[in-house]
């Protein structure tokens, strides 16, 4: 099959809740079955032996352990911050109400 039936790609259309003209329906019968095509060939890959990867490295990165340590005070926690106010570093504001 060259291409998807006009009912699938009004299906999908439904599903994305978009409006498509006749001439979108055309076009994108042909694209969305290449699309699928190359669906068909991922799921053709064979899977893994391995167990789960987490992160493509493979690293075994020994940490150290968690130790209690002595606290900074407000006057050294804030020493090289670009803008102060009293015991609290200013930032800029990110969101506009």
């Amino acid at each position: 099959m060259d291409k998807l039936s006009k009912e699938e790609v009004l299906h999908v259309a439904h599903l994305a809740r978009i409006y498509l003209t006749e001439e979108e329906i055309e076009k994108f019968r042909g694209e969305l079955k290449v699309l699928m095509d190359d669906i068909d060939k991922i799921k053709e890959v064979e899977d893994f032996d391995d167990e789960m990867m987490y992160t493509p490295i493979n690293d075994n990165t020994r940490l150290r352990e968690d130790e209690v340590g002595e606290m900074l005070s407000a006057k050294e926690a804030t020493l090289n911050a670009p803008k102060k106010n009293g015991s609290f570093i200013e930032v800029p504001v990110m969101i506009n109400e």
